[in-house]
């Protein structure tokens, strides 16, 4: 029987290139493949804010994957901030 982990929730915001190059559709497939849950939102002054929910070790490969994101988009920065897990399910694009 596998062993429950604790889950942990991180609040990234990407800045760069991210809008209108797939940057929230690869996103979330990347958090599928990681069993993260959570959303990729646009914001409106250019940046994506990507909320993810799960297992600490899929969030810090997260993490390192939205340091470069899909291949059309540029990063320059991601802040990220820890927030409450909340027991979120699935993974939304808005």
């Amino acid at each position: 029987m596998p062993i429950p982990t604790e889950r942990s929730a991180v609040r990234f915001r990407v800045r760069g290139r991210v809008q209108g190059v797939s940057f929230r559709a690869a996103t979330r497939r990347e958090a599928q493949q990681l069993d993260l849950h959570g959303h990729a939102i646009n914001q409106a002054d250019g940046s994506v804010e990507v909320l993810v929910e799960g297992d600490a070790k899929a969030i810090e490969r997260m993490a390192d994957w939205l340091q470069r994101g899909p291949v059309l988009a540029r990063v320059d920065r991601v802040d990220r901030e820890s927030v409450a897990a909340s027991g979120r399910s699935g993974f939304g694009v808005g």
